[in-house]
């Protein structure tokens, strides 16, 4: 993944393993973001081929969280500071260029005669301060910001906000949740509505700009410019003249989505079923359009300067998705398919959008097509799995996730992905293999807390190895902010259950419900405890009132072995 905001270029130990890169440590040097701060070590790749062109002996810090499944490790200011960078996402392009005798040409080339423009200065990059950085107005008081297309949406903090007026008692701020970034921790985040959000002196504004905020540390900058405002913007980072040009093109300018929902992707049982259509909470409304410009939907209609090739059309349509513009992103890749029916990435990418535009029947036949064309197309694989899944096809998806186990080094940060399925399929087992694999290689992951919880979990349904499933929970107490400790609490009440320390599972079921009084799970769970301990009217009062929540609370448990 490219991330600007990254000082240098890092890959997770995981990834260095996998590819078996000698590393040596780094004395004095940390890695801090979003979700903390992370010891680092260096590894060297010593080819490493971007767009055609090898390069040698490539430096890497070593450390830190899996940056998601599709990726193994950043580009970050180490290697971008050597180049002109344009971000053009919308149309799915970085670009990498050297200029000659251009200081002092207008380098945002694209813009059209009548059209607006802002232009920044940008601090000089060293060594030390590599960042894209500049200062923005937020409510008229100066803001240090980067720019950092490795934050999946921009975010600001808390003490920033507080600088510019807004805190978290001030009315209309929202809690939503936690948020979690390259350190092991996660942060509280907020939504919260600000008066103006100025880029320079003559540059754009966003009035009632409603942004993120959370409470975090970010060290020399005050928000993340994240990549969100990049597809929204074609950006025009000009290294040599420390300058930097963009101009708007049209749509939400911020993600105010929770981050679970901007990574990921529906579940197939949801798009295997009638969709509804709902109001959207206040944090998914998109942010006003930018002054003086409006937000436009582009026609779905070919235009001449469409692109002809299908690699440049799938790259739009990708970019579309990204904004959830599903219909002009179909009607991309439906061209790029027509142009390439045989390109198995490309049925891929369409499948996922049929996905989550709600069309199950139509992602499956993506799918499936793909497959055939590359056997080995893993995200296809897990993608099928997952959908195979859904549709209680258990023989259908545990061959697929076979498929992908073959293919897979044990690092691989796809192995969460496919405890998920193997959960969703109860097949507690090989869900609790896979962790085993993920989680001794990601010692100072962001998932870790999550990790350890979910396999507690699976071993206390089986009712196997439960020692080391009551020191998986304990570790993800340790891990997990206290807020949210319901589901955790729950499942090692059950692991005390099964232990037969009948006044211990109480106390966790007592947690538990105190954080969320209304869980059936743990209602359940305390019901049988007390049953084991007879107190009977007591655990009668208990079993009901989980019955009444969820009616099928109790052949859930029998499934498990598990019965009053």
């Amino acid at each position: 993944m490219l991330d600007s905001g990254a000082f240098w270029s890092v890959i997770s130990a995981a990834a260095a393993e996998q590819f078996k890169l000698g590393t040596r440590p780094w004395f004095g040097v940390t890695v801090q973001g979003v979700g903390g701060t992370t010891s680092a070590s260096l590894a060297t790749v010593k080819k490493f081929n971007l767009a055609g062109v090898e390069l040698s002996n490539i430096q890497f810090v070593v450390g830190g969280s899996e940056v998601g499944s599709d990726a193994v490790g950043v580009l970050g200011q180490n290697f971008l500071e050597k180049f002109d960078v344009e971000y053009d996402l919308a149309n799915g392009m970085i670009r990498l260029l050297k200029d000659t005798d251009c200081s002092h040409v207008v380098l945002a080339y694209w813009v059209k005669p009548d059209q607006p423009y802002s232009v920044l200065d940008i601090a000089r990059t060293t060594p030390q301060e590599p960042h894209t950085a500049t200062a923005v107005y937020i409510n008229g008081v100066k803001t240090h910001v980067w720019f950092d297309t490795g934050a999946w949406a921009s975010v600001l903090s808390l003490k920033a906000a507080e600088r510019a007026g807004v805190k978290l008692d001030t009315p209309g701020v929202i809690d939503v949740g936690y948020t979690s970034g390259i350190g092991p921790s996660l942060v509280k985040s907020y939504i919260a509505t600000f008066s103006s959000l100025k880029f320079g002196d003559e540059g754009e504004e966003i009035q009632h700009a409603r942004l993120r905020i959370a409470d975090m540390d970010l060290g020399a900058t005050d928000m993340l410019i994240g990549s969100d405002f990049f597809l929204s913007h074609r950006i025009f980072v000009a290294n040599s003249q420390h300058r930097l040009y963009f101009t708007y093109n049209g749509g939400p300018v911020f993600n105010l989505a929770s981050q679970s929902a901007a990574h990921s992707q529906p579940s197939a049982t949801a798009q295997l079923s009638a969709q509804s259509s709902t109001q959207p909470e206040p944090s998914d409304l998109p942010s006003p359009p930018l002054s003086p410009q409006s937000a436009v939907t582009p026609s779905a209609d070919k235009k001449p300067d469409d692109p002809a090739d299908a690699a440049a059309l799938v790259r739009r349509g990708a970019a579309f998705a990204g904004r959830r513009d599903f219909d002009h992103a179909l009607a991309d890749l439906n061209r790029a398919v027509e142009l390439e029916p045989t390109n198995a990435g490309y049925l891929y990418q369409r499948g996922r959008v049929f996905w989550l535009k709600g069309d199950g029947a139509a992602a499956l036949a993506d799918f499936d097509n793909a497959l055939e064309l590359e056997p080995t197309h893993l995200q296809a694989r897990m993608a099928r799995a997952e959908f195979r899944t859904a549709a209680k096809d258990i023989p259908g998806a545990t061959a697929d996730l076979d498929v992908v186990d073959r293919l897979l080094a044990k690092p691989s940060n796809i192995r969460l992905d496919m405890a998920r399925i193997y959960e969703s399929a109860e097949l507690f087992g090989p869900a609790v293999i896979q962790y085993d694999f993920w989680i001794p290689a990601h010692p100072e992951d962001a998932q870790r807390a999550a990790a350890y919880a979910r396999r507690c979990l699976d071993r206390a349904v089986l009712g196997q190895d439960l020692a080391k499933a009551l020191a998986d929970c304990n570790k993800a107490v340790g891990l997990t902010p206290k807020t949210e400790l319901a589901g955790i609490m729950g499942s090692r009440g059950l692991v005390r259950l099964r232990l037969g320390d009948y006044d211990k599972s109480i106390a966790d079921y007592n947690a538990s419900l105190q954080l969320r009084p209304n869980n059936a799970w743990s209602l359940y769970g305390r019901g049988l405890a007390k049953r084991k301990k007879n107190e009977t009217a007591e655990s009668s009062v208990d079993l009901a009132a989980a019955e009444k929540i969820a009616p099928k609370i109790s052949e859930r448990y029998e499934r498990y072995g598990i019965a009053p």
